[in-house]
């Protein structure tokens, strides 16, 4: 596989960034994961940090090199994510569980498949158009599907992770990618600031590398003071070498048979040590390191 791939995620005028976000991948498959811990709630960034390891510990347990089943995989990261939650809760005796939304991405086989759960959102452009894009789990949303004009709050989302009730989750079809198509996972500090055409026109015309800045940017500067964080993770499917590339961003798995992440799990088990920021910048060094020395082998091979 060949992709391009850049993550970014920046601290808006809130008091914590409570937004996580990663991507894995073996020699035929990869994942793209983004959670937003939820504001209202306790330990937003707990919640979050809870579903993207649920989601790269199932994806390093079964992808060997692929998984036999997508479709069964992505509904079974929502649901252990949510598990996982509501256990940590419980063992802390806490009055009201953490709670995040989650936006999850396989591509494999050169098909892309995702499930989501809230309104953290999902868009997949190709040649300068929005070809799909998740709806979101709002009252909004919900209502603007049903042609209400009724104005309903935005923020207030129907179902999540870490709620009393068991989530409610979409899952999609099997979509076959072209060369050049770009998926997009991103929290609503990006997309509620910048509308789907500003989106799209960004994601068409630059390389991931520079359109993730650019839409988060954007997105800061449109909110202003008020600005939620905001978070996004960018995929280019099939790219060719890029000669300027920074470090990391072309990805190109060879034959190795080899397992990937930006998403440490060796603390996930205990529940006591979740990542900071500074521990996950550690990891994507670590991912980059080991492009780094599979692309120096393969160019003297």
């Amino acid at each position: 596989m060949k992709f391009s791939v850049f993550q970014l995620s920046r601290q808006g005028g809130r008091a914590t960034n409570e937004d996580r976000m990663g991507y894995a991948y073996t020699r035929d498959a990869c994942l793209f994961v983004l959670a937003d811990g939820m504001g209202g709630h306790p330990q937003g960034e707990v919640a979050a940090q809870i579903a993207i390891q649920t989601a790269a510990m199932k994806f390093q347990n079964e992808a060997q090199s692929i998984l036999p089943d997508v479709g069964a995989f992505l509904a079974s990261v929502v649901t252990a994510a949510h598990d996982q939650i509501v256990r940590y809760a419980a063992a802390r005796a806490m009055m009201d569980a953490p709670r995040t939304t989650l936006a999850v991405v396989v591509v494999q086989e050169g098909q892309v498949r995702w499930a989501h759960c809230g309104d953290s959102r999902i868009y997949l452009v190709r040649n300068s158009k929005l070809l799909a894009r998740t709806r979101d789990h709002s009252y909004r949303e919900l209502r603007e599907a049903m042609g209400s004009e009724e104005p309903v709050n935005r923020n207030v989302l129907f179902t999540c992770l870490g709620s009393p009730a068991r989530p409610m989750y979409d899952v999609s079809n099997a979509m076959t990618l072209d060369s050049g198509d770009r998926i997009m996972l991103c929290s609503d500090g990006l997309w509620d600031s910048l509308d789907d055409k500003t989106i799209v026109q960004v994601l068409s015309h630059q390389r991931v590398s520079d359109a993730v800045p650019m839409l988060v940017d954007m997105a800061l500067r449109k909110a202003g003071s008020n600005s939620d964080n905001v978070t996004a993770v960018a995929m280019q499917w099939e790219t060719p070498g890029i000669p300027d590339a920074a470090e990391g961003e072309a990805i190109d798995t060879g034959t190795d048979e080899t397992f990937a992440s930006t998403i440490q799990t060796d603390e996930f088990e205990t529940g006591d040590n979740f990542l900071d920021e500074e521990a996950i910048e550690r990891s994507i060094a670590e991912i980059n390191e080991t492009i780094r020395r599979t692309a120096a082998r393969k160019s003297q091979g």
